[in-house]
């Protein structure tokens, strides 16, 4: 059996996570071997980028998703297109300038997100990926030993006026109306082994309230210890974004911050993510959702 030359240009940008992804147009009309292309190459680089898609509306964006996977709806932020677009946008004062994992609050998070620029400012706004197998990967063993072993509860309710003091009392009334709406705890391994590459991942972000089982202060030592690794800089790539860019990622594998550092000009981009698995831990223990009783239909 012969295999089909690749199609693709693939350009790495950084030693551990990133590549430039070149010669394909997206959509939902792509051939299965290019589909599996770049489905190889996300879990490779973690993160790639497309350049110059400005032929991708909200159609082709939702198809061009479906072509990996069911999509996945945000639980509680209504889209902006009535179906599966998230927005991502600042007047909404939605700048996540924070390390985050999409939606860890929920115990089967996306497994991939698609992000597709629509306005970008004439300077700053950058987002930067960190690789969180890698991170785990360059843990000391004794390290590594006691991340496999913890729990970490995740949530979508926090403190959004301490994480952002600037943000002014309509963007505090729509954090807890609609994106705190519905509040979400689950609890997941620190270190899920990814069901494609078989990596070891370490699982944290700006979700987590704490680890389970530990003391207040504990907790917090141990999740900046290893939060501190994800975050080196060895492990990350910052993308410049122009108007028509379309950034895909493994968010598996992948935690990302979005750098707000654009003042007050207008940033809006919208993101397409596919449905995701439960999460296992190295002892085969999965996620469990703590709260509601029961994930909203829809």
């Amino acid at each position: 059996m012969t295999t089909a030359p690749p199609t693709l240009r693939i350009t790495r940008l950084g030693g551990r996570i990133g590549a430039v992804v070149e010669g394909v147009r997206l959509g939902g009309d792509l051939t299965p071997a290019t589909v599996a292309e770049i489905r190889a190459a996300a879990l490779a680089h973690k993160v790639i980028f497309f350049r110059d898609q400005h032929a991708l509306d909200e159609e082709g964006h939702e198809a061009f998703g479906r072509l990996f996977g069911p999509l996945f709806a945000h639980p509680t932020v209504p889209a902006a297109d009535g179906r599966y677009a998230f927005p991502v946008d600042s007047e909404h004062g939605d700048r996540a300038n924070r390390w985050h994992t999409d939606v860890t609050f929920v115990p089967a998070y996306p497994a991939f997100s698609i992000l597709r620029a629509i306005t970008i400012p004439p300077y700053g706004g950058n987002t930067v990926w960190a690789n969180t197998a890698a991170a785990y990967a360059g843990l000391p063993e004794p390290l590594r030993a006691l991340a496999d072993g913890l729990r970490a509860i995740h949530t979508n309710e926090f403190d959004y006026a301490a994480v952002r003091p600037e943000a002014d009392a309509k963007q505090l009334a729509r954090f807890r109306e609609v994106f705190a709406a519905t509040r979400f705890r689950t609890e997941h391994p620190v270190v899920r082994v990814h069901p494609e590459t078989g990596e070891r991942t370490l699982l944290l972000g700006n979700f987590v309230q704490r680890l389970a089982g530990v003391r207040a202060r504990d907790s917090q030592l141990l999740f900046e210890l290893f939060q501190g690794h994800i975050e080196r800089p060895e492990n990350t790539v910052r993308w410049q974004w122009r108007a028509g860019d379309v950034a895909m990622w493994d968010n598996r594998a992948t935690q990302h911050y979005a750098v707000d550092d654009s003042d007050g000009h207008q940033r809006s981009l919208r993101r397409i993510t596919v449905d995701g698995e439960l999460p296992v831990a190295p002892d085969g223990s999965t996620s469990r959702l703590l709260e509601p009783a029961e994930l909203p239909a829809g």
